[in-house]
């Protein structure tokens, strides 16, 4: 994966041009608190108002397209961070519908996988429906706006190899034509029972 970050200069101009469904460019992006299943806090998007953006990336434990990308979304946060930009990751679903994403699974897989950043739980997935995120992973990249907050700059995925990180020929950063689909995965998210399907998309 070192090899894709030779192009990173090419980030800001790309995200700044591209978003898929959800937002547009230059939308402000409401704020949002949720607990961190490793630190037991609550941490909020305006916690991250000092730095230059946000990767948002909806995940969780039990996708085999999440646990595929896991590495490369730990790689997101250790060659972004020192440039600004820092990965948060979100996980929609309802443990009681998924116990493999219970709070305390997320806790215990992001400490023994030596997760740099929160891994935030939306168990009613009310993040997950306001960017209308439908799959995992999902990625958002939020940039931060002059008069402060944070924009929708790119939605789409991390590459176009979900099983194969060698494989991958299309970076989302690298896109001259607009943001990578995010590829279908077998499994369904799993939402509350009282929740409607997300965006009609299936996992």
């Amino acid at each position: 994966m070192k090899k894709t970050f030779s192009l990173l200069p090419a980030l800001l101009f790309v995200a700044g041009l591209y978003a898929q469904e959800g937002f547009r460019p230059g939308e402000r992006i409401a704020p949002f608190a949720l607990e961190d299943a490793i630190s037991g806090r609550a941490v909020s998007l305006r916690d991250f108002e000092t730095e230059k953006g946000v990767i948002l990336v909806f995940t969780c434990n039990t996708c085999p397209y999440a646990n595929a990308y896991e590495q490369r979304i730990m790689a997101l946060d250790r060659d972004f961070n020192e440039m600004g930009y820092r990965v948060i990751a979100v996980n929609p679903n309802d443990p009681g519908r998924a116990p493999g994403d219970r709070p305390e699974a997320m806790k215990e897989r992001a400490e023994e996988r030596g997760y740099t950043f929160p891994y935030l739980i939306d168990a009613k997935q009310e993040p997950a429906r306001y960017f209308a995120a439908a799959k995992t992973p999902e990625v958002y990249l939020l940039k931060k706006r002059d008069d402060g907050g944070f924009e929708t700059a790119y939605h789409g995925a991390i590459d176009d190899s979900p099983m194969d990180p060698e494989g991958a020929k299309n970076i989302m950063w690298q896109m001259p034509s607009g943001p990578l689909k995010v590829a279908a995965c077998p499994c369904r998210r799993q939402a509350p029972p009282s929740a409607a399907p997300l965006s009609g998309k299936s996992r």
